[in-house]
């Protein structure tokens, strides 16, 4: 267990009849109970989860919805900046938020193998009652399997979300239009090569720690300066490379990126060029890219700059008419190079 917050551990483990999960505590007895009673419940409880029904039912007003589901399988389970749990649930509030929506309800489900210490399992869920508490969400619904040995790597977490969309916000990849300018809130690779450094034991001057985090928050803040927000996404699997190719087919635009202007850090940049990957590809887990209109983009920026999650935020491309579906950035050498999806899976059970 690497890089937990210490301050989880002022609240110790509860006294269990097991140190480690066992095939008993997905049946349904009363080992099943215990874990509830003991481990999630402590850590999630509110006036709907405590109810303990099969269902959580939901006072939602009358607005748009906001519904997402994700499963999370990364190895490792602790890393640097994190850990699977904390990863969850700022995933899935992060899914909930690209819709401008506001995150309000999660659902949790835990795959557990049997022989998962309950130590681990203790650790992660607070971390995950702790970024629930972050983001403002509450957790309603769970379920709890457990798999013989072998059938599963320690844990894997399974969540949904759902959040209200404000009546007048319409945020699609299908909405970009020549002009536009591209918005990145923060450095890109972060959480993708601390995972890969940490699980390939690579030993740098500075130890690269995990961008995990939930921007409900920073979106909210955007949305207070123009509602007008054409396309919005978190780069996870695939990075923002990914993102930014999904944004040109679904809208049949260009992409133009300017490439002085994305920020990578210098250790993760050096992660890359030794492990040979563009960082432009990488898994990010607590920045947004945005699509906006020019004549609101600077103002949008000024605005991200003064959140503790948008203070790097910059102006990395554009919409433009030629080269429709494609992503082209500008060498340092004037050349323009495609920027084409990934081929394959560069880096497995990220996120």
């Amino acid at each position: 267990m690497a890089d937990f917050d210490i301050d989880l551990m002022s609240c110790p483990l509860p006294k269990m009849d097991y140190d480690t999960i066992q095939l008993a505590h997905g049946a349904g007895g009363k080992l099943s109970a215990d874990l509830i009673d003991k481990i999630f419940i402590p850590r999630f409880g509110n006036e709907t989860l405590d109810k303990l029904e099969d269902q959580a039912v939901l006072n939602i007003p009358k607005n748009k919805i906001a519904f997402t589901t994700d499963t999370f399988v990364v190895d490792p389970i602790f890393f640097p900046g994190g850990n699977i749990g904390e990863l969850a649930i700022n995933g899935t509030v992060n899914d909930v938020a690209m819709s401008g929506a506001k995150p309000l309800y999660l659902s949790v489900g835990f795959i557990l193998e049997e022989g998962l210490p309950l130590e681990t399992l203790h650790i992660i869920a607070l971390s995950m009652e702790k970024a629930a508490k972050q983001a403002g969400v509450k957790i309603v619904a769970g379920d709890t399997k457990v798999v013989n040995r072998g059938s599963c790597d320690k844990l894997f977490i399974n969540t949904s979300g759902i959040g209200i969309v404000p009546n007048n916000v319409n945020i699609s990849a299908n909405r970009l239009t020549p002009g536009d300018k591209i918005i990145i809130s923060g450095s890109v690779a972060d959480h993708g090569m601390a995972v890969m450094t940490t699980r390939e034991d690579l030993s740098f001057k500075s130890k690269i720690k995990s961008d995990t985090a939930a921007l409900n928050g920073l979106v909210e803040v955007m949305l207070n300066i123009s509602e007008d927000i054409h396309a919005m996404r978190d780069p996870t699997r695939g990075g923002v490379a990914t993102t930014l190719n999904e944004f040109a087919k679904q809208s049949d635009v260009g992409i133009q990126l300017y490439s002085d202007k994305i920020p990578v850090k210098h250790d993760v940049k050096g992660a890359c060029e030794v492990l040979g990957i563009d960082p432009l590809y990488v898994a990010n887990e607590g920045k947004l890219i945005a699509v906006v209109g020019s004549e609101i983009a600077e103002n949008m920026v000024e605005a991200m700059l003064k959140h503790e999650l948008g203070k790097n935020a910059s102006i990395i491309g554009e919409v433009v008419n030629d080269n429709k579906g494609i992503v082209v950035q500008q060498t340092g050498l004037g050349v323009n190079r495609i920027i084409d999806l990934p081929v394959g899976e560069q880096l497995p059970r990220i996120c």
